[in-house]
């Protein structure tokens, strides 16, 4: 069973930062991408950053780049972002997803295979 854990999240005030963490299980696929997105109260779900299999390629939103930073350690199947210089704009539950296939540069939700459960993010003003 296919399993993505999110942790991380919490309220913290804007300027702040946080690091999220998504750990998977539960599949054997040979190299997946792994991407963060988040949902606003009110909003669609939105594409924060992506990164691919090796590590070596990354893609984020403009609305974070410069600010969040994505990583993973393989060997322990899991994905991080690290998000400073929060803003009360992101303010939003967070989403880690696995996509299957050898391309990585995935930015809809529809390309994703697998979801967590999500985490909150709170950034107060």
């Amino acid at each position: 069973q296919v399993q993505l854990v999110e942790s991380g999240g919490g309220l913290v005030q804007a300027g702040g930062s946080l690091r999220l963490s998504c750990a998977a299980s539960g599949f054997t696929a040979s190299s997946y991408a792994m991407g963060w997105f988040r949902r606003a109260p009110g909003k669609e779900r939105e594409f924060v950053a992506v990164i691919s299999w090796s590590g070596g390629s990354t893609d984020y939103a403009d609305s974070v780049k410069g600010r969040f930073t994505i990583s993973r350690d393989n060997a322990k199947n899991t994905v991080y972002l690290q998000m400073n210089s929060l803003k009360p704009e992101d303010t939003a539950i967070y989403y880690c997803a696995v996509a299957l296939g050898s391309s990585w540069q995935k930015r809809k939700v529809y390309e994703y295979n697998y979801w967590g459960q999500g985490t909150q993010v709170t950034v107060s003003s």
